[in-house]
């Protein structure tokens, strides 16, 4: 059952996705032959739904940071062809092998695995077309550090160490921290790439920037342990994926680790943390607040 606050998350949720899609589809290129069918897949998997949590974390924090609403979309687009990249792959035979993928077939079930994996890298090279050019800021060391910063999250320090990590931990017994080190790199990295984008986008002091990586920081380690009790708990339906595969896969989780309720005691206090550092940024972090508490009541 959702409450006002949820309602409140939903709807801003739902405005900046459709912003994020209407640039996205503007941004996406043009076939002239048969290449075609890779923009296809690619916009296939970009228009298949989803939350859109991190475009959103990008907009709110260009708007507190009082940036235009172009460059703030640029940058939301580029982070969710990014993300989306990472969704394909990570679906494939070779990876998690997925069929399902928010709630319809995986690229590489709607096309084929060689389409799928070219699809990714083609979002992933998108999203840092988009970041280099000139529309998305005017100082190019603004936009040198967007790329710089997305490459960092993206690398081997980031989510492709992190999906290293993660499936060579199959079946192996990890402690709370090497799990918690794991979620960070694999999910947390572009959510913390997302919240700070706006404060580099707005040439933030460091102060200002700390907090809003602070709250994303709690906020992403929060997300994914909430999925974690969704894949726990959820059915398929629910969460547009097959549930109950990383119990299966043996996935190392804090929630398998920890359990249930402790799992979910440390997701709320993630979320506390996480608004407490917003109070630097008063009403203007609402949605951002409002966020947090959408994202744990999830699992309740």
């Amino acid at each position: 059952m959702t409450n006002d606050t949820d309602n409140l998350a939903i709807d801003a949720l739902g405005v900046a996705a459709r912003q994020v899609e209407e640039k996205l589809l503007k941004l996406l290129p043009k076939a002239v032959d048969l290449e075609q069918q890779v923009i296809d897949a690619m916009e296939y998997a970009l228009m298949a739904g989803g939350k859109r949590v991190r475009p959103f974390l990008v907009m709110e924090g260009a708007r507190i940071f009082g940036v235009s609403e172009n460059s703030a979309l640029r940058v939301a687009a580029a982070v969710e062809c990014a993300h989306t990249y990472s969704l394909i792959h990570d679906d494939l035979p070779c990876m998690d092998d997925d069929d399902m993928r928010r709630g319809q077939p995986s690229v590489h079930k709607k096309f084929d695995e060689a389409t799928a994996v070219l699809a990714g890298d083609a979002l992933l090279t998108l999203a840092f077309e988009i970041l280099s050019d000139d529309s998305t800021h005017s100082d190019a060391r603004v936009r040198c550090e967007l790329i710089n910063y997305l490459s960092k999250s993206l690398g081997v320090n980031g989510m492709v160490g992190g999906q290293m990590f993660d499936l060579l931990a199959e079946n192996q017994e990890l402690d709370k921290i090497r799990i918690t080190r794991l979620q960070r790199m694999k999910t947390g990295a572009l959510i913390v790439f997302s919240g700070k984008a706006g404060a580099i986008l707005g040439k933030a002091e460091e102060r200002r920037r700390q907090a809003i990586k602070g709250y994303a920081h709690d906020i992403g380690l929060a997300f994914q342990i909430v999925d974690d009790l969704l894949d726990e708990e959820g059915s398929s339906e629910d969460i547009g994926k097959t549930a109950g595969k990383d119990a299966a896969a043996g996935k190392a989780t804090l929630v398998s680790l920890v359990g249930i309720e402790q799992a979910r005691t440390m997701a709320e206090m993630l979320t506390n943390q996480a608004v407490q550092h917003l109070e630097l940024f008063g009403d203007k972090a609402e949605n951002l607040r409002n966020l947090a508490k959408f994202i744990i009541n999830r699992a309740s």
